[in-house]
């Protein structure tokens, strides 16, 4: 039997995502509700396999294990830590990342 990882999802995270649905919200309400849903339905899909999804490149730089998962024009950063899966941040991907981004 897979194990179950529980989803924590950070501050910063959250706050990406309110910073997305402000920024659809603009031209839709809708799309932006609809958007936001999409990418809990993909963090949440995490759950039964985080190991699925590749390390970012940018590990060679910071030294982590850092993972993502690619959903439209975002990446949702994560990393796993024994039965939990840390939701750390959620980029467009045409942004590049630094150290700062994870503070």
């Amino acid at each position: 039997m897979r194990k179950k990882f529980d989803i924590l999802i950070t501050k910063t995270a959250r706050l990406d995502i309110e910073d997305i649905y402000n920024y659809i919200s603009q031209d839709s309400i809708e799309n932006a509700v609809k958007f936001i849903n999409e990418i809990e339905k993909k963090i949440y899909s995490l759950q039964p396999l985080p190991e699925r999804n590749p390390t970012i490149p940018e590990n060679e730089y910071f030294g982590t294990s850092y993972r993502h998962l690619s959903f439209g024009n975002y990446r949702i950063i994560y990393r796993i830590s024994e039965k939990n899966i840390f939701v750390l941040r959620i980029f467009h991907s045409k942004r590049l990342l630094s150290e700062e981004s994870f503070d």
